[in-house]
């Protein structure tokens, strides 16, 4: 049923509610902590999300690096240099196809019978295609089935991660105290970055240790096999973690949906592009930043795969920290500011970024690649709160994953594809900033649009209505619809 709150100002964590009818003094809303009785609970659940995510992108970012360096004469030996290397991102683009159908089944099933439960099945998916990749005999082994397996093991690994971030992201803000799901969600978007990191630093070590010959004919392999041993830690932590506390509320109001999926499609289908959109020039900046930059560093400026691998290591940590800082800010200012600040600034940023990157100056391209960094993780700070606050608790799940995962099919899915066709086709940089222009104005278009006026799903915090501070809006008077 729907109903109207008055939004004055944004309210402390704690304290009286004025927003509650026409202006009554309400309870003060328990903590996430208070809610399981436990905060050593509530911090184990942003710990899980924040492990088990790293691992998961760990798997999936060797992927797309193996895939600059490697794979190209692994498992597509025939032709051009070129053409091995579009080979190899268009099975990188494999991954984000089969992303829906992970967010879609696990969505499915996080909506019926817990978050828990499908962040344990994720983690498994993910490190099963993950081994399997790392013992994947090539072209030269078994011939036309190496790419035909790559595909299928990598389209396992879309799976899972795909799945993954709509829990993960649920476990956090879910757990949140009141008015700190910006924060706590930001948890779950760092691991990103931090999955980033290991997978280069992985990469780096075995580029140093190993001669050319020998990273080609096995090293590559390391990193894959190292997944099992990283699972195992994440699967651990993720064990000891309570269920979330808005699903157990659904649970016991027995609101849980047969079909979530179809409530979404049905109900909010246009709510779900639109959050996809906003995230597709984030994505998409992202992959070339991670994938296409490797490439395009060692073929075309000259650099060693070391020396582009430690940029872009050097560049996460800024990554992280801009989402932490948004995240905070999205808490105190509202999510309407800070995700469209932010989003022109991805704009401005990405207009310029291979005007340094082409100058081939180590410093040079160092500024650039930390001021992309904050400017991304700028963008993607607020959007698990942003996300959960779009889906009300019974579909939450199967919402928030198909908006993410509709935004990185048309964003990273296909960006280091387009990024290595454009250069091949114009000999320069230039066609890959209008690229990343116009989908910087797309995104920014659905955000203004999605954004244009508060959004809060019912049950944010387990049965507790949302604090005004908690809105995708500036805090400012306005009506929330719920």
């Amino acid at each position: 049923m729907a109903s109207t709150v008055s939004v004055d100002q944004a309210t402390p964590a704690t304290g009286p509610n004025p927003a509650r009818g026409s202006g009554t003094t309400g309870p003060v809303a328990p903590s996430g902590a208070g809610r399981t009785g436990d905060r050593v609970s509530a911090t184990r659940a942003v710990a899980s999300s924040f492990v088990g995510t790293a691992i998961e992108w760990y798997d999936f970012f060797i992927y797309g690096t193996a895939a600059a360096l490697v794979f190209g004469p692994q498992f597509f030996p025939s032709g051009s240099d070129l053409a091995g290397t579009l080979a190899a991102f268009a099975t990188l683009a494999v991954g984000f196809v089969a992303r829906p159908f992970g967010g879609v089944i696990m969505g499915h099933f996080g909506d019926r019978t817990g978050r828990k439960s499908m962040l344990v099945t994720s983690l498994l998916t993910m490190g099963v295609a993950t081994v399997g990749i790392g013992l994947l005999p090539n072209y030269a082994s078994i011939g036309v089935w190496a790419p035909i397996l790559l595909v299928l093991l990598r389209f396992l690994q879309g799976v899972g991660v795909g799945g993954e971030w709509g829990g993960a992201v649920l476990m956090a803000t879910e757990h949140a105290p009141r008015g700190r799901a910006g924060l706590y969600g930001s948890a779950p978007q760092m691991g990103v970055p931090a999955g980033v990191i290991l997978a280069n630093v992985v990469f780096l070590l075995c580029t140093q240790l190993m001669t050319e010959q020998q990273f080609t004919s096995w090293g590559w392999r390391v990193p894959f096999l190292l997944s099992a041993t990283l699972v195992g830690a994440a699967m651990w932590i993720r064990l000891g973690v309570m269920e979330s506390p808005a699903f157990t509320a659904v649970e016991q109001e027995d609101r849980i949906t047969r079909i979530p999926i179809l409530e979404v499609l049905t109900k909010s289908w246009r709510t779900v592009l639109l959050a996809g959109g906003t995230f597709i020039a984030t994505n998409g900046i992202a992959y070339v930043f991670m994938v296409f930059v490797l490439s395009y560093g060692t073929k075309e400026l000259g650099f060693s795969r070391g020396t582009m691998l430690a940029l872009l290591i050097a560049s996460c940590p800024v990554w992280m920290f801009g989402m932490g800082l948004s995240a905070h800010l999205s808490d105190r200012l509202g999510r309407r500011r800070v995700y469209v600040t932010s989003t022109v600034a991805l704009l401005v940023v990405s207009a310029v970024f291979f005007t340094l990157l082409d100058t081939a100056t180590v410093p040079v391209m160092l500024g650039a690649m930390l001021l992309l960094a904050f400017v991304l993780g700028s963008t993607v700070g607020p959007q698990s709160a942003l996300f959960a606050e779009l889906f009300p608790a019974h579909v939450r799940y199967s919402g928030a994953s198909l908006g993410y995962q509709v935004g990185a099919i048309l964003g990273g899915g296909i960006a280091p594809f387009v990024a290595t066709w454009l250069y091949a086709s114009f000999g320069s940089t230039t066609a890959i900033t209008a690229y990343f222009v116009a989908v910087s104005l797309v995104s920014l278009a659905c955000t203004l649009v999605l954004l244009r006026r508060p959004h809060v799903a019912e049950e944010t915090y387990a049965g507790q209505p949302a604090s005004p501070a908690d809105c995708t809006s500036d805090p400012q008077p306005a009506v929330v619809e719920r």
